[in-house]
């Protein structure tokens, strides 16, 4: 029998390499960059065409390569960062594994030009599929100059899988987002289509995150510092006001290396208990330096996952650390001692005798006893005034009867008004139970409806209940414009460069559902108009809201791109929604949701209406 085990050729095996190294256009950019930073680069500039599906070019000015070592940067396991297996834990720099140029130049085309500060000359390679095409020598400036094209251009199983330009520019925007973060020391450039999205100025650490978050991000940070024998923390964290709903501006860094960490984010997490609610989500900007023998980044292909030696100490370390940080500024709660109205504490004057306190009583007094009046033994009156109802000589309140004059008059009126609103939707009343015609309806703690039906006692919930009318009517206008309440003054908003790209890919829709939002810059937009139905609703406030809860919808695959939109805007809209209903409100509510095609259950699923049936209230009061 034939042999049956060979060994794959190069191209193959940096193909399947390429398959955990490169997932999609960002991948490519991450590793690029990393690489001009461990070159000693001052200034990185990252240009991208169609999110990087037909071109990536990454420029920097690092110390850039020899011709040999231009050449052999593109084998397999070659790299300059580490000689024998004990460097893999003293790593301080970021590419080393050898396979990020390999695996990239296995499924594309890629043009270098690289210079290596003191020579004259430089050196241009192309790379096709892990052939190399040409080598020759040209004038270029000192660094490296990466060019690529037709990314997975022999891999069409993987081409076809990445996500449309705006998801794979958004993957690209984060993975830029890590990496700049790291160093504030070094300019960054991105240019996407054409458009400079960012230009960033070497500064601080604090400048760079305002850079990348926004200017009106500065003045939420609060400073975190600490430093043990164990880990220095350096960083900043967001203020409680600033939380949103979606964890997206959440970032560790451990020896200026990006990583996940579920577990200490669990300890920020604790530091801000009682401070926000479980679905609000703090910024946090936090670098971890500690001795890189005490890590293990070699565990995860993308190198986003690291091992710490001693986790738990670093754990209550950051946990204290934000906590301590979040008093000093004053965000957790603590006395004021120069309000006014404050108590005086008196101090214990030693010089003076110890007096104790007087109590006046009444040793006679019995209460049990029926010919005993209440007494305040304290002189004040409050006790006497307090129990004069117990007086059989008090004289009942003159015209008690005013109290209740017009209540049965509306409540008639609403009755009038619940039937006639009734009667609009019994054709499409089928298989509802609908209020029994007449009966009064209460508003519960702002929250529940309740009422009566044949069957029992009908409980409604407000908030859910609104939910169910906005998005039968949103959905309804699909394949028509909405309506449009203009602003009397336009909203301006200042947006991240990741919610920017978002607003591209919404805004089609949002003018088709009633929004009038245009672009006003780069990463500004002017509000002006939004649908009818958010009248109660802050413009600005509202499309920010859209967009939180449009990133905490979007991996749903059981909804299309249009039904996540309407649901993004019903939740917003019912968050801001009044639930102090008046009782025409609360019928015209009644009326619009039994006139929906699914009154008993939210967009999301959860129950809008309960009925306690009459034998279980019946069993609440048994004997």
């Amino acid at each position: 029998m034939a042999d049956i085990i060979q060994l794959l050729p190069d191209s193959v095996a940096n193909q399947i390499a390429a398959g955990e190294v490169i997932q999609r256009p960002a991948s490519v950019i991450k590793e690029l960059m990393e690489n001009g930073l461990d070159a000693g680069a001052t200034s990185i500039t990252v240009i991208v065409k169609d999110a990087g599906k037909a071109l990536i070019q990454v420029i920097d000015n690092g110390q850039g390569m020899s011709e040999t070592d231009a050449r052999m940067a593109f084998e397999r396991h070659a790299t300059s960062k580490i000689s024998c297996a004990d460097d893999l834990f003293a790593l301080s720099s970021m590419g080393f594994r050898g396979e990020a140029l390999a695996s990239i130049a296995a499924i594309a085309f890629v043009e270098l030009k690289t210079c290596k500060e003191g020579s004259e000359l430089g050196t241009r390679l192309i790379v096709q599929g892990s052939e190399v095409k040409t080598q020759e020598t040209i004038s270029c400036p000192v660094g490296s100059n990466f060019l690529i094209k037709n990314l997975f251009f022999n891999v069409p199983a993987r081409r076809k899988f990445l996500k449309s330009n705006t998801t794979e520019l958004k993957h690209i925007i984060t993975e830029f987002q890590r990496v700049v973060l790291t160093r504030p020391d070094v300019a960054f450039q991105f240019v996407t289509d054409g458009n400079t999205l960012y230009k960033l100025t070497i500064g601080s650490l604090r400048h760079r995150v305002t850079q990348m978050m926004g200017d009106k991000f500065n003045k939420s940070l609060v400073s975190v510092e600490a430093e043990t024998g164990i880990v220095k923390i350096t960083g900043f964290v967001g203020r409680p006001e600033y939380a949103k709903k979606t964890g997206g501006d959440q970032y560790f860094f451990v020896n200026n290396r990006f990583m996940k960490h579920a577990y200490f984010h669990k300890a920020v997490s604790l530091a801000f208990q009682d401070l926000l609610s479980s679905d609000s989500y703090p910024a946090y900007f936090i670098y971890f330096d500690i001795d890189p023998r005490e890590i293990d980044i070699n565990i995860h292909p993308t190198k986003t996952e690291i091992k710490f030696s001693d986790a738990p100490s670093v754990f209550t370390i950051l946990r204290v650390t934000v906590k301590e940080a979040l008093g000093k500024f004053n965000i957790t709660p603590s006395l004021n001692f120069d309000a006014e109205n404050v108590t005086e504490i008196p101090y214990l004057d030693k010089s003076k005798p110890v007096i104790h306190p007087s109590i006046d009583f009444d040793p006679s007094y019995n209460p049990f006893a029926s010919e005993n009046k209440p007494k305040n033994a304290g002189g004040t009156g409050k006790l006497s005034a307090n129990t004069d109802f117990l007086s059989s000589s008090k004289k009942p309140i003159d015209n008690w009867e005013m109290l209740y004059a017009g209540i049965d008059k509306e409540a008639d009126n609403i009755a009038a008004t619940y039937a006639t609103e009734q009667a609009l939707f019994t054709e499409n009343s089928t298989e509802k139970e609908l209020p029994t015609e007449g009966a009064n309806v209460l508003v519960h703690r702002k929250k529940y409806l309740v009422t009566s039906v044949t069957s029992g006692l009908m409980l409604v919930h407000i908030r859910r209940a609104h939910e169910r009318i906005l998005y039968e009517h949103f959905e309804g206008l699909e394949g028509q414009s909405g309506t449009t309440q203009q602003t009397l003054f336009p909203a301006t908003l200042e947006l991240s460069a990741t919610d920017m790209v978002m607003f591209k890919e919404l805004d089609s829709d949002l003018i088709k559902l009633g929004f009038d939002i245009r672009e006003f810059g780069k990463t500004t937009v002017i509000i002006n108009g939004y649908p009818p139905e958010f009248t109660d609703s802050e413009p600005s406030v509202l499309f920010l809201e859209i967009l939180e809860n449009y990133k905490t919808t979007r991996g749903d695959v059981a909804s299309d791109y249009h039904e996540k939109l309407i649901r993004t805007m019903v939740k917003a809209a019912s968050v801001n929604s009044r639930t102090n209903l008046q009782p025409e409100e609360v019928q015209d509510l009644l009326a619009k949701l039994f006139a929906c095609k699914s009154p008993n259950f939210a967009p999301d699923g959860s129950k809008i209406i309960h009925i306690l049936e009459n034998n279980e209230t019946d069993k609440l009061f048994a004997r």
